[in-house]
């Protein structure tokens, strides 16, 4: 068998041995001619009990069903490299999929696909919704939070749920959280025989029976009370819990601009407080990560409650005071320090975790910590900035500016290289 190679990519076969297929409820009967080939060629098939009965009557190699952990299966498709062998999917495998996992080891040179429509392309024909103008949205097996974001006035949303309690536990999110009136449409089992489609109001919701194979399509209806995320950072204080250890939504608009999050990049969240910092930060983007450094448990405990409130419960919170509690992270692309930078060896471990080209932003409200930007502002350069806001407030009858305490803020890239002295 002829082999590829280049100077960066290791060998891989010429020829594709894994077929990886996407099988709806229809079974046999919605895959193609190529499709059915590979599954009655193939020497293993892997693929849920579901999925091997749906392709039962084609099958004629050895059936091995997922394991538990998945790495376990992952690792025996590997040692089957080389031999015909098929993978069965729902759906589309490349859409929150087993094709995903599989090509992170696996050369696209060494398999071929047959996609089938997902879950999320059949519930939009059926609820006549342009799947570009919708938000699909994988809850199974995740935390039904992810969706908390999502939920704006007349959003529409096709979210995939885990289980047969999924719909119930999702029209218990949104009433609880101020969209109790949203339409919530069920579609179960799509492309099969057992489909059936039945509409709700998510506050009056009294479906009992839904199956394990769901999708449900919100269409999102907000009450005056409603719990919406504005998409612009800065969002307003009384969303989180917090006990006065926060960064105020105007500071922290500014202090986000300065982080300039972006794709796929770790936060370092230090003194993390209510957590705001690294939660606004995370909501920026899906693939953006964050962990939140807080030495207080209560504290680290409603940074937890916030995380999950605000729909990014993947924020990881590390107990424990810097420095000590940097040692062994993951190098951040940026660091926030807002409680503790004053400490003994904080600034120097932060700078030296952050990766070269990293952004490392810092806010003072205390005389000690301003001394230290202002020294470090001197050694290394980078922006300084004083943020000075002012609310209106009562004076007896009338109306006044009430200063905020000033906050002073320091911004820097770290260059390529070894830090001045």
């Amino acid at each position: 068998m002829r082999r590829l190679s280049t100077p960066d990519r290791p060998l891989v076969s010429a020829a594709p041995w894994l077929s990886i297929v996407g099988i709806g409820e229809d079974g046999l009967a919605g895959l193609g001619d190529e499709a059915k080939a590979a599954i009655g060629r193939a020497e293993i098939v892997f693929g849920g009990a579901r999925h091997l009965e749906l392709a039962d009557a084609a099958i004629t190699g050895q059936r091995h069903i997922w394991l538990s952990p998945f790495e376990r299966s992952v690792a025996a498709v590997l040692a089957a490299r080389g031999r015909p062998v098929v993978v069965l999917a729902s759906g589309d495998p490349f859409f929150y999929g087993v094709g995903v996992t599989l090509s992170r080891r696996i050369a696209r040179a060494e398999m071929q696909v047959f996609p089938a429509p997902s879950a999320f392309s059949l519930a939009a024909s059926r609820m006549g919704w342009a799947l570009q103008d919708t938000v699909c949205v994988s809850l199974h097996g995740r935390p039904l939070d992810l969706i908390r974001p999502h939920l704006h006035p007349d959003s529409r949303i096709l979210a995939l749920t885990s289980d047969s309690d999924g719909p119930a536990a999702l029209a218990a999110l949104l009433s609880e959280s101020g969209f109790g009136g949203s339409a919530l449409t069920v579609l179960e089992a799509l492309g099969g025989a057992r489909e059936r489609v039945s509409s709700h109001q998510a506050q009056s919701f009294a479906l009992a029976d839904a199956d394990m194979l769901n999708v449900c399509a919100v269409e999102v209806s907000a009450d005056s009370a409603a719990r919406i995320l504005a998409f612009t950072p800065g969002l307003d204080d009384a969303l989180f819990e917090h006990d006065g250890q926060i960064t105020k939504r105007e500071v922290r608009a500014l202090t986000l601009s300065a982080l300039a999050p972006r794709r796929g990049e770790l936060l370092w969240d230090v003194g993390g407080g209510s957590g705001s910092i690294g939660i606004e930060w995370m909501l920026a983007d899906p693939s953006l990560r964050a962990i939140a450094i807080e030495g207080h448990a209560e504290r680290a405990a409603r940074i937890r409650r916030n995380a999950q409130a605000f729909g990014v419960p993947g924020l990881v919170v590390v107990e424990g005071m810097a420095p000590d509690a940097l040692e062994g992270l993951a190098a951040p692309d940026a660091i926030f320090i807002g409680g503790g930078g004053s400490e003994a060896g904080v600034m120097e471990a932060a700078l030296a975790g952050l990766k070269p080209g990293g952004r490392l932003v810092a806010n003072a409200v205390t005389t000690e910590m301003e001394a230290v930007l202002l020294a470090h502002h001197a050694r290394l350069g980078g922006s300084l900035i004083r943020i000075d806001i002012a609310r209106a407030s009562p004076v007896g009858q009338m109306t006044g500016w009430r200063p905020a305490m000033p906050v002073t803020q320091w911004s820097w890239v770290k260059p390529a290289g070894k830090l001045k002295d």
